[in-house]
């Protein structure tokens, strides 16, 4: 499953999505916007637009994971909009038979995610 949203990633709920009734293991990785110095200035928040079609891009990071590894599941969330320090800006999520290809898949989608060239991510500072 892959979201481009602009409603909250509620941890709770993220492992409840992933299916892994045949997994042996099950991955999550939260990226969190950070408060970081920028010229002096505090990172208060950050903003992420899309300039493409982000959940086009999603799945397309979604069937590199699956076509690589024995995956049971995989879940690809991101925010779009406002986000404060603090919050959760995406999820990897990956569920998998055994650890190993849990451990790589959720490296991998972790890095595209990271290098998608369909958002506009802009700090906002103090």
């Amino acid at each position: 499953m892959v979201s481009f949203s602009t409603e909250p990633i509620d941890p709770h709920h993220v492992y409840d999505m992933l299916g892994k009734d045949a997994a042996g293991s099950a991955l999550i990785h939260f990226a969190v916007a950070k408060s970081a110095k920028n010229r002096g200035r505090v990172t208060t928040h950050i903003t992420y637009e899309p300039d493409g079609e982000v959940e086009r891009e999603l799945r397309l990071i979604e069937a590199e994971i699956v076509e690589k590894w024995n995956i049971t599941d995989v879940l690809l969330l991101r925010r779009q909009g406002m986000v404060a320090a603090g919050e959760i800006i995406s999820v990897i999520a990956v569920s998998s038979p055994g650890s190993e290809a849990a451990f790589a898949a959720c490296q991998f989608g972790l890095e595209r995610m990271k290098k998608m060239s369909t958002i506009i991510k802009t700090e906002i500072l103090e």
